[in-house]
């Protein structure tokens, strides 16, 4: 089951997907972050998408599109290994990074939560995402969450 949220605010729209996993959390979390499965579900939203940095509580992280050179450096603001992960976006960038861009999603959250019970996990995903770029993220996200549910079954 895959469902759809969206609460608009000012600047942003605030967005919720849900989707139910039949695998444990830890499976689901491994495939959410090990390197390999994020660029393969990742790339569905912007392709070539791949992360440097380490998931540590307080630790910033980079999410790059290897084929645009944009991205954001995000603040890991809150880090329940296994459960949630919150993503502070502090830095929009371009050039691989290498450079900041406009503040186009700067102060912005992106979380991850996790809650198993009896094999089944559910996924949610909240974030906040530009106005501009509602679509693409309302067309993709889900398309995400299918590939992850896939990868995470099929582990």
């Amino acid at each position: 089951m895959l469902s759809v949220m969206a609460i608009k605010e000012e600047n942003v729209v605030i967005t919720q997907f849900e989707i139910y996993i039949y695998a444990t959390k830890e499976k689901v979390w491994n495939t959410l972050w090990d390197d390999d499965s994020f660029c393969d579900w990742a790339s569905i939203i912007d392709e070539g998408t791949y992360k440097v940095g380490e998931m540590k509580e307080g630790q910033a992280i980079q999410f790059i599109s290897s084929i645009n050179g944009y991205g954001v450096t995000s603040l890991v603001e809150k880090l329940i290994l296994y459960e949630l992960v919150i993503f502070r976006h502090n830095i929009d960038t371009f050039e691989k990074g290498k450079q900041v861009r406009d503040e186009e999603w700067s102060g912005g959250t992106e979380s991850y939560k996790l809650v198993e019970k009896e094999g089944v996990t559910v996924l949610t995903v909240e974030m906040d995402v530009p106005n501009h770029q509602i679509d693409m993220f309302s067309n993709r996200m889900p398309k995400a969450l299918e590939r992850i549910k896939k990868l995470a079954e099929n582990l």
